[in-house]
């Protein structure tokens, strides 16, 4: 199928009222492009493997919007002008401007597939649930993840570093917390190295039903873990429902400003002499994390780890 791609000059103040304009004509493949700050509600909610936005806003917004070719677009463009023009008499939309451009004929609902492949981590060999496993791969621990529309392959530098610690710190027979679990894994790979029981937890649905999937491919019985959706920072049926002083091993692949705020609900959680390791840090934010774990009276860092531009801490629960 070939796509015509639309790209909307506008301003990050309208993005909101353009993008719902553009939902309003049915027109729902849109994606938008700014330098908006993350704000802090929105930054809780973003977890493993992304990167922050670190360039300085300048106000501007590109609506992106994609059409089928042989669905007559010269009605709807007309529609989508007037909506603009309306939007003009009372805010300032910007250029308001949009370019057309030709896509490529592809398969863009597997295209992303293209991207993830399998590779090696420690002992274990991880691979997309669609790739055939190959002779000389068949020796190593094999982890099988489909991301979904949930974070975490495996491949980004952030989740590395969370194996690496894994490999490290976990003993077997350990009760594991997975705070933002995503795929599942992390948790995946701490039950193959030997732990006894793991809770995940993540604030995206789709994320919990990912892992879910996820745990049965890699042939995970349901006794060995349990999924909670909701905030762990904010919700205390939810930190109930953890519980506390119940863990030898906490996992948190998250933002760094989730993870400042999120070391001091998680040490209720943990035994004493429990490991927690974090990652998910830009190295721009490293001194703001060491400083929250070094503030907190019931840990001890034990070491930081580093892969590319990323940090990634191990810290101790005294």
């Amino acid at each position: 199928m070939k796509w015509k791609k639309y790209t909307l000059h506008t301003v990050s103040a309208a993005e909101e009222l353009v993008t719902s304009l553009l939902y309003d004509l049915d027109i729902t493949n849109v994606e938008v492009v700014d330098s908006m700050p993350v704000m802090d509600e929105a930054e809780e909610k973003l977890f493993e493997d992304v990167m922050p936005a670190l360039k300085e806003d300048d106000g501007k917004a590109d609506v992106i919007f994609y059409l089928d070719e042989d669905i007559p677009s010269e009605e709807l463009m007309k529609s989508l002008q007037e909506g603009l023009d309306e939007l003009r008499d009372f805010m300032d939309i910007g250029e308001g401007s949009i370019e057309e451009q030709d896509t490529e004929d592809k398969d863009w609902i597997n295209n992303w597939k293209e991207h993830f492949t399998a590779f090696s981590v420690d002992e274990f060999l991880i691979k997309p649930t669609w790739i055939e496993l190959s002779e000389e791969e068949k020796g190593k621990t094999l982890v099988e993840i489909d991301p979904g529309t949930a974070f975490g392959t495996g491949s980004h530098e952030t989740t590395k570093l969370c194996i690496h610690g894994i490999s490290k710190y976990l003993k077997p027979q350990d009760r594991v917390l997975d705070v933002g679990t995503g795929s599942g894994i992390l948790s995946i790979i701490a039950l193959k190295k030997g732990a006894a029981f793991i809770l995940g937890t993540d604030i995206d649905e789709l994320a919990v039903s990912q892992a879910e999937e996820n745990f049965a491919v890699n042939g995970v019985d349901s006794s060995q873990y349990q999924l909670i959706l909701g905030d762990i920072l904010t919700d205390t049926s939810v930190q109930t429902a953890v519980g506390d002083e119940a863990y030898d091993l906490v996992l948190a692949n998250i933002l760094a400003d989730v993870i400042i705020p999120l070391q001091r609900e998680v040490t209720r959680h943990m035994k004493h002499g429990a490991v927690l390791v974090v990652s998910g840090i830009i190295n721009l934010k490293e001194d703001a994390v060491r400083q929250a774990l070094e503030e907190n009276p019931e840990l001890e860092i034990l070491e930081t780890s580093y892969e590319g531009e990323w940090v990634s801490f191990a810290a101790r629960r005294v």
